[in-house]
């Protein structure tokens, strides 16, 4: 009885443990993309992981913006920018997982509805 109690305190230790560690996503990375309307583009990503919030930029020749609402849980993290197209402000969300040194996007402008895919990979 004791030993079970004690195999079940250091499962759920280690389950704790494993979910409080957040992918290790700091610094910059890159992606290079197809857009929804065919054109070849660039992302320059720079992330900081404090606990599970991440904060940070992303940039691209339309401009460098602020990251939103960014989270890290273990390898999945999702944030969202606010960009400009015509006049007109277009969340943009980014929901991602991290595999060492990429982090494969499913990124969503619902206001002109589009969804695609993109990986991003750790810069030197």
């Amino acid at each position: 009885m004791k030993l079970r109690a004690i195999s079940l305190s250091a499962m759920w230790i280690a389950l704790l443990t494993a979910a409080a560690f957040a992918a290790d996503i700091n610094g910059k990375w890159k992606a290079d993309y197809q857009s929804p309307d065919g054109q070849a583009r660039t992302t320059t990503f720079t992330f900081k992981v404090d606990g599970g919030k991440l904060t940070g930029t992303a940039a691209s020749p339309m401009g460098e913006v602020q990251l939103q609402d960014g989270k890290v849980s273990g390898d999945d993290i999702s944030f969202f920018v606010i960009r400009n197209f015509g006049g007109d402000d277009v969340k943009i969300v980014y929901k991602g997982k991290a595999a060492g040194d990429e982090i494969k996007f499913t990124v969503n402008m619902a206001a002109m509805d589009r969804t695609f895919e993109m990986t991003a990979k750790r810069l030197p």
